[in-house]
């Protein structure tokens, strides 16, 4: 399954997740210990549908997954929400989706005379780095003074989902998990790549697991998988990553090279990149203008026909440089 250019985000969560192994290494680690112990990881299994409207898959995407807990069926429901800000009616969201779980579960079973539980997770990433700043328990929700809220506690729904915030998280600490390696680069990736000018720099954390991923047995596809959701979020030109292709190798290389061959025929990063390229022109003959004064034309015209590579070498001179002659050498 590719990544999707319409939706990036979602794509890639549900290309990852949706593998048991997978899921269960992130799931593992969130769910408190008492349950993990008590979940049959054996018998994950992920369920076909979505409970979030196509209007929302910019701003959440979620899974289903059956399974037995302590002998009893079960499931666990694991959201993620892409968008910057926390939803401040998430427990009412969540509330309503496990509704759905269990009436959708009742019309499949019509005989039944108990429900299945299901466990339900919030996993919070953005790039902005906010962390989780609203309720996880709908009582949070109901507007009432706190005696009142005692004395109608036993009739209030009493409803709280689990929360993994990514977005609270440091690279560091996020590597450090028990995860799997296709795992643990789609979440950074959710949580770093968005807008990243410096990915180049910021994936080389991440080489362990992507070569881990490369030598995997779908380590080809997978890699471009993990590329085309860099190109489409992030901001960083192929050129910038030339030291992580270096350390990954020849089939990274190849691999990620095409998926930017590919996607620029097929309309998706080449505007972007251009507009990026410009960019970075502009901006040294900006830099070099205020250092330097006016510019003499053959100066202009040797900026704007140097490549990216060129560019940013001579930008890095700016600082050091005390003539146009030491910076253009």
């Amino acid at each position: 399954m590719a990544v999707s250019p319409s939706n990036p985000h979602d794509a890639y969560f549900r290309h990852v997740l949706g593998r048991p192994a997978d899921a269960a290494s992130e799931l593992r680690t969130v769910l408190p210990e008492a349950v993990a112990a008590r979940v049959d990881w054996d018998e994950l299994e992920l369920q076909s549908g979505s409970f979030v409207s196509k209007q929302l898959r910019s701003r959440y995407s979620d899974l289903l997954f059956r399974t037995r807990l302590n002998g009893h069926d079960a499931y666990i429901y694991l959201l993620i929400e892409h968008q910057s800000r926390s939803d401040a009616f998430m427990p009412l969201r969540m509330l309503d989706y496990l509704v759905n779980i269990w009436n959708h579960y009742l019309r499949q079973h019509p005989d039944a005379r108990t429900l299945p539980a299901v466990v339900p997770l919030v996993v919070h990433s953005n790039h902005t780095g906010r962390p989780w700043n609203a309720p996880t328990e709908l009582t949070e929700l109901i507007d009432l003074d706190p005696t009142t809220q005692q004395a109608l506690g036993p009739y209030l729904p009493r409803f709280r989902f689990l929360l993994d915030d990514i977005a609270a998280l440091d690279l560091p600490a996020l590597r450090a998990r028990d995860l799997t390696p296709a795992t643990r680069v789609m979440l950074a990736l959710h949580k770093i790549a968005p807008g990243n000018t410096r990915l180049g720099v910021d994936l080389l954390a991440l080489t362990e697991d992507l070569r881990a991923i490369l030598d995997g047995p779908h380590g080809t596809d997978e890699l471009r998988c993990v590329a085309t959701y860099i190109y489409i979020v992030g901001d960083t030109h192929v050129d910038d990553l030339g030291p992580l292709i270096d350390r990954l190798g020849p089939r990274a290389k190849e691999a990620i090279m095409t998926t930017a061959e590919r996607l620029r025929a097929e309309g998706h990063v080449e505007g972007r990149a251009e507009g990026r390229a410009e960019g970075r022109v502009e901006t040294l003959i900006d830099l070099l203008t205020v250092k330097f004064g006016s510019l003499p034309a053959e100066v202009i015209e040797t900026v704007h026909a140097a490549d990216a590579t060129q560019v940013r070498a001579w930008t890095s001179r700016i600082l050091t440089a005390d003539t146009l002659e030491d910076i253009l050498a």
